[in-house]
Order: structure tokens, then sequence, then C-alpha cells
């Protein structure tokens, strides 16, 4: 295989033939989930799940309440002790949890409410999908492609695609709390891949980190990545049915 002086570090190696060759047509979509494909629910509508099973929703009804708490939230978040909780911790679901108990045990309305908070968090309809989520997702089945999620996760988010009755347009979930690595390692774009039956330089790769979701190039898949924004319309997906014709 020709090398060059400024190699792209890559977790991928074709072959001398497959680099001659035209790069392949598009066979197979991989999406991140978070952000992506799906987004939780806003935060005083969680708060108030949480309120009514903790016992504290009066408390939300206070004036300027809810604010207070989402600017607890964001305080606590860049606490030193609980930023070094958060790393990793979509590698399992105990790690998680710490995590997430670590955080909002810091903020006053969540404080011994962590347990509910959590079941709140997890639950089947506390995410939802894009408005463009399911007609790009059907577009894509229409066409022929096989469609996976590559997603650091910590619990079963096929939980949200059966809620919402997006779970038959997915062939594969590659998450990160089942495998026991998080993106961007190769082994979960190139696991995704191998379960889709999809050569990776004929595969697309799309999602909202250039980090995480962006290594997938590194596998010699395309990439394709969403502003990092958090919206409550449409996520940009359309562009993906011009990116596999």
């Amino acid at each position: 295989m020709t090398r060059t002086l400024f190699e792209t570090p890559s977790a991928y190696r074709p072959s001398d033939a497959e680099m001659a060759a035209p790069v392949p047509p598009v066979q197979a979509v991989l999406f991140d989930f978070s952000n992506t494909l799906f987004q939780m629910i806003d935060l005083e509508t969680w708060l108030r799940r949480v309120g009514s099973a903790a016992g504290r929703l009066a408390v939300l009804d206070e004036p300027g309440a809810v604010a207070e708490i989402s600017e607890q939230l964001r305080a606590a978040f860049r606490l030193p002790s609980v930023v070094a909780l958060q790393g990793g911790r979509d590698l399992s679901s105990a790690r998680h949890r710490r995590a997430m108990w670590g955080w909002w045990g810091q903020v006053d309305f969540l404080r011994g409410a962590e347990e509910a908070a959590y079941r709140e968090l997890t639950a089947a309809d506390a995410w939802v999908p894009y408005p463009d989520t399911e007609p790009v997702l059907r577009a894509l089945r229409r066409r022929g492609l096989r469609v996976g999620i590559v997603s650091d996760f910590a619990w079963d988010l096929r939980t949200h695609l059966v809620h919402h009755g997006l779970d038959a347009l997915i062939d594969t979930c590659v998450i990160s709390y089942e495998q026991g690595r998080e993106k961007p390692d190769p082994q979960l774009f190139l696991k995704a891949c191998a379960d889709l039956g999809a050569d990776p330089r004929a595969t697309l790769m799309a999602g909202d980190n250039p980090v995480r979701d962006g290594g997938a190039a590194a596998c010699g898949l395309r990439t394709y990545i969403l502003p990092a924004e958090h919206r409550t319309g449409e996520r940009g997906l359309m562009d993906v049915q011009r990116l596999v014709i």
C-alpha cells in the first residue's frame, strides 16, 4: 500500500485495490441518538414529573423556581467533583447513576429525590424524536439502505424507539453501556458496520459531536456533523437523504 509522509490516523486499512477503486455508494447510515435523532423532554416538564413523583410539585409553582433550579443545575455541573464523575459515565449503568447522583445531589430541589429523577430521565416517553427523524428513517428504508444507531448511552435506548414506533426502522443499535466502550472508539463504528453487513467505506455516520461522532472518519466512514445546538424543530436530517444519492 502506498504511504504518504503525513498520514491520516485511521483504524481502518483498505486494501490497495480498494484504495484504487472509486469510492463505493452509500449502503448504510449510522446515527447518533441523543441530540441527533431524539432529544430529552424540556427541563420544566421533567422537573414537574420529578416533583409529582417525589411530592415536591408545589415548589415549582413558586415564582422563578424553575429558573433557579436550572441555574443550580448549570452551576453544579461545573463543580470539579461533579466534572470528575462525568468521565466515562456512559460505559455502564452503574457509572451513569453515580454521575447523576453526584450532580443532582448539589441541587436543592433534586437532593433526596435522585431515584425519582433517574426514573423520569429514563422513562420511555422522556425522550422524543425530532420532527424530521421519522420521515428521514422511512425515506432511507424505502431506498433499501440499512440503518443503525451508534450511541453513548447508559440504558437501553431501544425503549424509546419502541415507544414511538420507530424500532422497525432501525436494523442495529450499538450502545456504549452494552459494549463497555465510548465513541470515538473505532470498535463501536466497525461493529455497527459488521452488524449491517456494510463496508465502512460505504457507510455514512451522522451525529452532532465532531470529536465523538466525527471519529467514524478514522474508520473509513463518511461523516455528517450537525450543528451543536439545542433545537426543538427539525434537526437538519433531511440533508442525509441528499448525501446517500
